[in-house]
């Protein structure tokens, strides 16, 4: 069966930013960079995602692009006779899953509150009265179990129609009005009305704030956040790349690619800093952020139910863009482990992670009692554990060293591919801080990840 191949490159990185444009950019970013001195961790963040994601993002596309296949058949390509890369294939294709069995109920949480706000749910509200509608919507498994099913069963219906008719065509729109969107919100929130101190907070590095939350403490954080940021070591990328012809550069199309996803990150900051300034809101206020405090500010703000309405449709769009293209992973995987056409693979998936994300529905309500790891989680946390901090770092290791390893693919073959095209190429130079201290980096995140967990 001949390759399905996107329609453009513009398809390509539109994809590729919309897998990792999600949770991270709209929802972390901008509590995080709260929590750890506004702008000093932004430039932190920057120099890390430069050092960091780029050169991990580009092995991955260049993995899948030489191997042309999805991430459970993609190693046996490349690998030499009798090792066993082609493992992490597998344990991919779970990850991608498990992720799916979590982001799937986020991304009807922001549904949700698109029509709840769209409906003036929360006019009139006070503070009290907003966070107990958010608590009473985790209550709820019917409500919660019905948006998450709209997003695996529209997902899916997309995915179904093909690569450039559905995936590619709907990311391009959607990615379009996200982009769109997010620009008008920040215009806005940057001409409020008191907004400077949070503009300054934002923009204006200071080491003092940096000293109050922790140098190193900053320092962590923003590696993270740069690591983890553009959803590398789980195949998203590579069967992307797959997609992807031999006219351009990979490293070029990383830089692209990380600059778009940087972009909205950046701009979800200029919506909510300058608010939470205009409006005397702690901007350190961690998770509660979008779904408790911004609520609160909305319904202060002229046209606040408006406002209010295109943000959680944006939020949406960006969590939407990551689970077609993780499905797209998904149904890649299926067919070809099994051999089925797209639509079988689609009609198996969909009923395979409706019933899947239900214990993450359910962990909030009926299954609350069930709190592994440590007191206080959720099913939820259980499963993103799993794949932000085990399946994610450990991913990307294994990708570094398959790329700079001779008893992997190489770096002669990985270079001669990723360098293969016209744009950013990898240089020699690069060699040595690919095979010695990215990997230490990578394992290093992975150790102080666990023991922060469960400190």
């Amino acid at each position: 069966m001949e390759r399905e191949r996107l329609g453009s490159r513009i398809g390509f990185i539109l994809l590729s930013a919309g897998c990792a444009v999600g949770i991270g950019n709209v929802w972390k970013f901008p509590y995080i960079t709260g929590q750890y001195g506004g702008a000093i961790f932004v430039l932190f963040y920057l120099v890390f995602l430069v050092i960091l994601g780029i050169p991990v993002m580009t092995m991955e596309f260049s993995v899948g692009r030489a191997a042309q296949k999805s991430p459970v058949h993609m190693y046996q390509q490349l690998e030499k006779k009798g090792t066993k890369w082609h493992l992490h294939g597998f344990a991919a294709f779970l990850g991608n899953f498990v992720l799916m069995m979590c982001y799937t109920t986020i991304a009807g949480w922001m549904l949700q509150y698109f029509f709840n706000t769209a409906r003036g749910a929360y006019v009139g509200m006070d503070a009290a009265q907003v966070g107990e509608s958010f608590g009473n919507m985790l209550a709820d498994p019917v409500s919660m179990t019905i948006f998450m099913a709209v997003v695996v069963i529209a997902g899916f219906a997309i995915n179904s129609i093909g690569l450039q008719k559905g995936l590619e065509r709907i990311t391009k729109y959607m990615m379009g009005a996200l982009i769109v969107l997010i620009l008008v919100l920040a215009i806005n929130s940057i001409f409020l009305k008191g907004s400077g101190e949070g503009l300054k907070f934002y923009l204006l590095p200071n080491v003092h704030k940096m000293k109050d939350a922790g140098i190193l403490n900053v320092i962590v954080a923003a590696m993270n956040q740069a690591f983890f940021t553009l959803s590398l070591g789980m195949g998203s990328m590579a069967i992307f790349g797959s997609y992807l012809g031999k006219d351009r550069s990979l490293m070029g199309e990383s830089v692209h690619v990380a600059a778009l996803d940087t972009f909205v990150a950046i701009c979800s900051g200029l919506i909510i800093f300058p608010a939470c300034s205009a409006y005397g809101v702690q901007v350190n206020s961690g998770p509660r952020l979008i779904f408790i405090t911004l609520p609160n500010i909305f319904n202060h703000l002229p046209l606040g139910r408006l406002w209010g309405s295109f943000f959680f449709l944006f939020m949406f769009f960006a969590a939407f863009s990551t689970v077609l293209a993780v499905f797209e992973v998904l149904i890649a995987c299926t067919c070809d482990l099994t051999g089925w056409n797209r639509k079988k693979a689609c009609f198996v998936g969909c009923i395979a992670v409706l019933i899947a994300s239900l214990p993450c529905v359910l962990g909030f309500n009926v299954l609350s009692g069930f709190q592994p790891l440590k007191a206080g989680n959720t099913i939820m946390d259980l499963e993103d554990f799993f794949v932000s901090n085990i399946l994610l770092p450990l991913g990307s290791l294994v990708f570094v060293l398959f790329c700079t390893r001779k008893m992997g693919w190489g770096w002669e073959k990985f270079t001669k591919e990723a360098n293969t095209g016209t744009g950013i190429q990898v240089k020699p130079w690069m060699r040595w801080y690919c095979t010695y201290v990215l990997p230490v980096i990578i394992m290093g995140l992975f150790i102080i990840g666990m023991i922060q967990y469960f400190a």
